[in-house]
């Protein structure tokens, strides 16, 4: 479990370095560079994530419940999961998707993250998805009180379209159906079914 807890902590504590410090990271990218600032977050981000995936695989083998969810709410997380790859894809493909919900990804994060909470009752679930769909809240109410960060850590998106829309939603929903079909279990080990 050690593990999970160490890569989440590096894993959203690199992502949320403009939630509590942006005067800092705004002045490291300045100082360093966007290219160091960016290599050095990718790695970070890397370390933490391949913690994460280590640490849950492991903690998987050995659960220890923390509740037993209803069989329903299986349904409902495949239905919180249904909007989750067209946010995705939304969040590079800019459109009225995009606009709606002004920052798509974190969308989709809190939707993944209370799918799998509600799916899942174990310590480890609890732990990985609540810190994200914690993270998830906490950067959405940061952004509507700071300053956009210089260009460094900005995701690029697409150029504006009118079928940007259109694509999010049907590459978004095949992306669904292949993960509920078959890349959830080759990827996760686990059939969401």
């Amino acid at each position: 479990m050690s593990m999970l807890v160490a890569g989440l902590l590096i894993f959203l504590g690199v992502h949320a370095t403009s939630i509590v410090a942006p005067a800092w990271r705004n002045a490291q990218v300045l100082a360093r560079g966007e290219a160091v600032w960016k290599g050095g977050y990718a790695l970070l981000s890397l370390v933490g994530f391949a913690l994460i995936v280590h640490g849950y695989g492991v903690a998987r083998a050995a659960p220890v419940v923390l509740y037993e969810p209803p069989a329903f709410l299986r349904h409902v997380a495949w239905t919180l999961m249904l909007p989750v790859f067209p946010l995705l894809l939304a969040s590079k493909l800019p459109g009225r998707i995009s606009a709606l919900t002004k920052h798509p990804m974190l969308v989709a994060v809190k939707l993944w993250a209370l799918a799998h909470l509600l799916s899942n009752g174990t310590l480890a679930s609890t732990l990985l998805f609540g810190s994200f769909l914690a993270w998830a809240v906490v950067d959405r109410i940061s952004l509507k009180r700071r300053p956009a960060a210089p260009a460094a850590g900005r995701a690029t998106t697409a150029p504006s379209g009118r079928f940007n829309d259109a694509i999010a939603i049907v590459a978004g929903l095949g992306l669904y159906a292949a993960f509920l079909g078959v890349l959830h279990l080759w990827l996760i080990g686990v059939s969401p079914r």
